[in-house]
């Protein structure tokens, strides 16, 4: 069975891929989205490789924001997709590369354990502004508290060298510099533009649910 596999980002769950996940899954293909928040970018990466690694058949790997760090440094994907994401290069973070916009940072709220939550109404405006008001509101509802370090982490391997890879700009992404995304898009091999803010995923899920079919047709018919 077709398999594609969603790594979310930064605050977010698995859940915040739900309208995505069951469309796919509607039309026959088998869908993973594991949880991040494992305390560190190799424990990401290394929970995600362990999902890719169970499935039969290699799958189509989307990783949104700092996703794209955790899928820079799998095995085994057919195919990775950069959904307003981060590509390191060598030596290189998230952070390094730029990391939130200032808009995000404000929305940032240390806590007294060392890790951060997101202002919820800063959050909405931020990540959510181009979506419906309840859609937003679910979405924001389900952001949950991040451990620290983790943007900083630099990938052990770099997979958009040695697989082929999507990168898709959201023009109106207030999270992530659009002109940044258009700069590491350069080390992709197929670049798309969405007229989308940060997340599409829960605004106009329908954008996501067609390039991941897309790229299952081409890669289909390469193998």
């Amino acid at each position: 069975m077709a398999a594609v596999v969603f790594v979310h980002g930064l605050y977010h769950r698995p859940e915040h891929f739900a309208a995505v996940a069951e469309q796919l899954q509607d039309a026959g293909t088998e869908v993973v989205v594991p949880e991040l928040h494992r305390g560190s970018l190799l424990a990401d990466t290394a929970a995600v490789q362990a999902a890719v690694d169970a499935l039969q058949e290699p799958p189509v790997v989307l990783g949104h924001s700092y996703g794209g760090s955790v899928i820079t440094g799998l095995r085994g994907a057919r195919h990775l997709v950069y959904l307003a994401a981060f590509v390191p290069d060598a030596g290189e973070s998230a952070a390094g590369l730029g990391g939130a916009s200032p808009q995000l940072q404000d929305a940032i709220s240390p806590q007294p354990d060392g890790s951060t939550r997101l202002h919820p109404d800063r959050a909405a405006a931020v990540l959510y502004g181009d979506c419906p008001e309840p859609l937003a509101a679910r979405a924001v509802d389900l952001l949950r508290a991040q451990a620290p370090g983790c943007g900083r982490g630099v990938p052990e391997r770099h997979g958009w060298k040695h697989t082929r890879s999507t990168y898709v700009v959201c023009a109106q992404d207030r999270a992530v510099d659009p002109g940044l995304q258009r700069t590491m898009a350069t080390r992709c091999t197929d670049v798309r533009a969405w007229q989308t803010g940060h997340s599409p995923f829960v605004g106009q899920p329908r954008l996501v649910v067609r390039l991941m079919q897309e790229l299952l047709a081409i890669t289909t018919s390469r193998r």
